[in-house]
């Protein structure tokens, strides 16, 4: 990911040298393994524990020779090595994917404990803001068109809990590839005892892989992107919301416009949604990657690498696109700007259409059928958005026009914009007891 999306922690996980101490730790630790069980000289041990990672850059001197990542780091860590001869054991038994599915579970796992606290506060975040507006009515829209009146913190407690699902998918997915592979070429343990392994994981804070050929199956990898990709379209869909909102014929709700900033450089008066037109785009690129990293499941018998060049791609710049992304859209949360004066007058901005469905359950309350109650209701709301008079009035007109006697008390109470939300009370206790 480019460094303008890149935040230092998330940036220091997928980072090259980063990599190479991960590599270095699970290889020390199969060393310290096999020493143990007598498996090599315990003498090899500590020179290799004192020898410190190779950089990148030697790393990638070797590699434009070998055209092998794991043996030149693997000769660039042995020039380190003092004496050279105790690093002819460092990679004892393994073949290379031991070294690269192990360690990349270490990555991921770390990824998505930044990724977690991150949607933690987001959740916070929501949660706090839907309680802030539990009272504050505006209109419900379908389709984008005005429905039944509602309250603003109703739709932001339904992205809560979006993203607190969405988060604990995220938990499940972290499971899924927490998961080490130490057994050998092709999976056997031909050269490697599956206790070493056990202890080697238990060591990392891993899970033995159940089965594995040369790699571990690429399902648990795939759902964790898929798990990222759902995440940050939750997010888009907070962000979608306030660009609706900040168009200037709604100007319900805004994002945070600092003192400085600039929204156009040939009008000066224009305040953009930038923020969330950036979490909408980003969440196209995470989105993207779910079908590279599923397609790296089958692969050719015990393995081939067509998976590894699209992970090395997708995976830190889905994690790191992520982590901006929940990053932003907590700043978005946090700063948005509601205009709860806007929102009623746009709740009352069609004169009264909003309160049809309550109307016609009233007419057929008083006796009418379904269909004459909807012919009556759709017939006088056409009039009102054809012609702009109070909805009221056109179906006082249209009911006389039919001999129907309206319950004026009944009209007042269906035209409260309260009743609509009163029964939201249990939607907000459970908001108020997320975490």
């Amino acid at each position: 990911m480019i460094e303008r999306y890149t935040l230092p922690e998330m940036g220091a996980v997928w980072s090259e040298a980063h990599k190479y101490e991960l590599w270095c730790r699970v290889e020390r630790m199969v060393l310290a393994a096999h020493a143990a069980a007598g498996t090599v000289p315990q003498s090899a041990v500590q020179p290799v524990l004192d020898a410190p990672a190779p950089t990148p850059a030697a790393v990638a001197a070797i590699e434009e020779v070998t055209q092998h990542d794991v043996i030149a780091f693997l000769s660039a860590w042995a020039d380190n090595t003092t004496p050279r001869e105790a690093a002819a054991y460092v990679h004892f038994g393994l073949t290379s994917s031991d070294l690269l599915d192990t360690a990349l579970a270490i990555q991921l796992v770390e990824a998505s404990d930044v990724l977690l606290a991150k949607a933690d506060a987001l959740v916070a975040a929501l949660r706090d803001r839907a309680l802030e507006h539990r009272g504050t009515l505006r209109v419900g829209r379908t389709h984008g068109i005005h429905a039944e009146p509602d309250v603003f913190g109703h739709r932001l407690a339904d992205f809560a809990f979006g993203v607190a699902r969405s988060r604990d998918r995220l938990r499940v997915a972290r499971a899924a590839v927490a998961v080490a592979k130490i057994s050998g070429a092709v999976g056997t343990y031909s050269s490697v005892d599956p206790a070493l392994e056990a202890s080697v994981a238990e060591g990392l804070g891993l899970t033995p892989a159940d089965v594995a050929t040369q790699v571990v199956l690429r399902d648990g990898i795939a759902e964790w992107v898929s798990a990222l990709a759902i995440l940050v379209t939750v997010c888009e869909a907070v962000a979608l919301e306030v660009r609706h909102g900040q168009r200037t014929e709604v100007r319900e709700i805004w994002e945070p416009f600092r003192k400085g900033q600039k929204g156009s450089s040939a009008m000066p008066h224009k305040k953009n949604p930038i923020m969330s037109e950036r979490i909408a785009g980003l969440a196209r690129i995470v989105r993207g990657y779910v079908t590279p990293v599923t397609e790296g499941i089958p692969l050719w018998h015990e393995r081939d690498i067509s998976h590894s060049s699209a992970e090395r791609i997708a995976l830190p710049d889905a994690a790191t696109a992520t982590d901006y992304l929940l990053h932003l859209t907590r700043r978005l949360v946090e700063g948005m700007v509601v205009d709860a004066g806007r929102m009623r007058a746009n709740l009352d901005s069609t004169g009264g259409l909003v309160y049809t469905s309550a109307v016609l359950l009233d007419l057929v309350r008083s006796g009418l059928s379904r269909e004459d109650a909807y012919a009556l209701t759709q017939a006088a709301a056409m009039e009102t958005w054809e012609g702009g008079a109070p909805f009221r009035q056109t179906l006082r007109v249209r009911a006389g026009e039919q001999g129907v006697e309206l319950d004026e008390a009944g009209l007042d109470e269906a035209m409260r914009p309260e009743r609509y939300v009163e029964r939201l009370g249990p939607v907000f206790d459970r908001v108020a007891a997320l975490s």
